[in-house]
């Protein structure tokens, strides 16, 4: 089942979204599934290289890894998406990372840390495959009156597998141990595999005939990204996820880990203080969309102002955190900023949805997501600086707030030039 690019006046609830549309409800299923192993990896891997290296550098450069290896696979994962059948590309990468999961259980000393980090950049660098095909596929097995909710389900499912995978996992490994995690997570991906075999798919890419060299690759990844620079308009909504994780997403998580280890510490080390800041965020960034979404239903000029609207929610929100003076108003915030964010996110993708045609719609999600996680990496290490710079938690939180209306007034800008040429 395909769809057209334009917007649907005839939009549908998700309750008969996932009850009429099997090949969605396999998909999401696959989704969820796939998540969990995702979260259950991140704390098991995280959790063991502190253990063997007692080094906060080297806990810090997981988090690199993890960023940096989907962005160094985007080009060739468009391509892929685009190229060959989206169906068996996230089949195939699901069945791949079963063995990387299960290749963790090899690492048990400090000097295998090595294999630890090259595991990683495999597993994140193979999910650089299966996000931008899973969002390209997405049209391809719901009509258009079923995109939006099917985009803001998919979002929401993030965003509580996020809240409740992590939290999951610490428990796991807390009370089986670490290496029985990555088993699961190597299971989670089998799992999500046998769903999406089942999904009856008979869309095909419209580069199947291309030129297969990796010469033809990189010539049809450079069409992707001239197709970006002939519509401006694209490549904008495009750059939101990644301002919106420099802004106020990236730099913003490695203070809560802060605030979590030497201010608000609850649990051992933190831990559930840092839990709980992490599981509001990912609430916020679940129900936030949902909840906007009963507003601007799936209509482009609504989900372009609600943008804006996210950008401002994720300013409060960080204003609230920012004099650190309880733990609740930090919660508060930091949920707030999760809204903010999950707007942000959501229809940005909806909007990409609906204008990118079937033919390049692998290779702009690819190009979309390498630049965020680009710029996550980018967050990350100006927030980790700023810190071993002794600027303050307080500090660094005003900062973020004070930047992260700037990309609210430049799309602002953009929309009124824009409006101007239709009129």
């Amino acid at each position: 089942m395909s769809t057209t690019t334009t917007n649907s006046s005839g939009s549908i609830g998700y309750r008969e979204l996932i009850g009429g549309n099997r090949n969605f409800r396999l998909l999401w299923f696959g989704q969820i599934i796939s998540l969990l192993g995702d979260w259950f990896n991140f704390v098991a891997s995280a959790s063991l290289i502190a253990i063997l290296t007692q080094s906060g550098f080297a806990v810090g450069s997981l988090f690199v890894v993890r960023m940096l290896a989907p962005f160094f696979v985007s080009p060739i994962a468009g391509v892929v998406a685009d190229r060959y059948n989206r169906k068996y590309t996230l089949i195939i990468t699901d069945l791949a990372r079963v063995v990387v999961a299960f290749g963790f259980l090899l690492v048990r000393s400090a000097d295998d840390v090595w294999l630890l980090y090259a595991l990683t950049a495999l597993q994140l660098g193979i999910g650089g495959f299966f996000f931008p095909t899973r969002n390209a596929i997405l049209p391809d097995v719901v009509s258009s009156q079923e995109l939006g909710a099917a985009n803001a389900l998919g979002s929401a499912t993030w965003s509580v597998m996020l809240a409740l995978g992590a939290a999951i996992g610490g428990i796991v490994s807390g009370a089986w141990g670490i290496y029985p995690v990555f088993v699961i997570d190597g299971l989670t991906f089998l799992l999500s595999a046998a769903f999406i075999a089942q999904i009856k798919l008979d869309v095909e890419p419209d580069l199947t005939a291309s030129d297969k060299t990796m010469e033809g690759a990189f010539k049809e990844y450079l069409d992707g990204l001239r197709y970006l620079g002939r519509h401006t308009d694209t490549l904008v909504i495009a750059l939101h996820k990644a301002a919106s994780a420099l802004m106020m997403g990236s730099g913003a998580q490695v203070a809560m880990v802060v605030i979590a280890k030497d201010i608000f510490v609850i649990g051992k080390g933190g831990g559930i203080s840092l839990g709980l800041m992490l599981g509001m965020g990912g609430v916020g960034t679940g129900v936030g969309p949902i909840v906007a979404r009963h507003f601007t239903g799936d209509r482009d000029r609504p989900l372009r102002y609600a943008i804006i609207l996210g950008y401002l929610m994720g300013t409060v929100g960080l204003a609230i955190v920012a004099p650190i003076i309880h733990f609740g108003w930090v919660l508060l915030g930091v949920t707030l900023r999760g809204i903010g964010g999950g707007i942000i996110w959501v229809f940005s993708t909806q909007l990409l949805l609906h204008l990118v045609p079937n033919s390049v719609r692998g290779r702009v999600f690819a190009t979309d997501y390498a630049l965020f996680t680009l710029l996550s990496t980018v967050g990350s290490a100006i927030a980790g600086g700023a810190l071993d710079a002794s600027l303050s938690i307080p500090a660094i939180f005003w900062w973020m707030a004070g930047l992260t209306p700037i990309p609210a007034v430049l799309w602002a800008m953009w929309l009124g030039k824009r409006m101007k040429r239709e009129t």
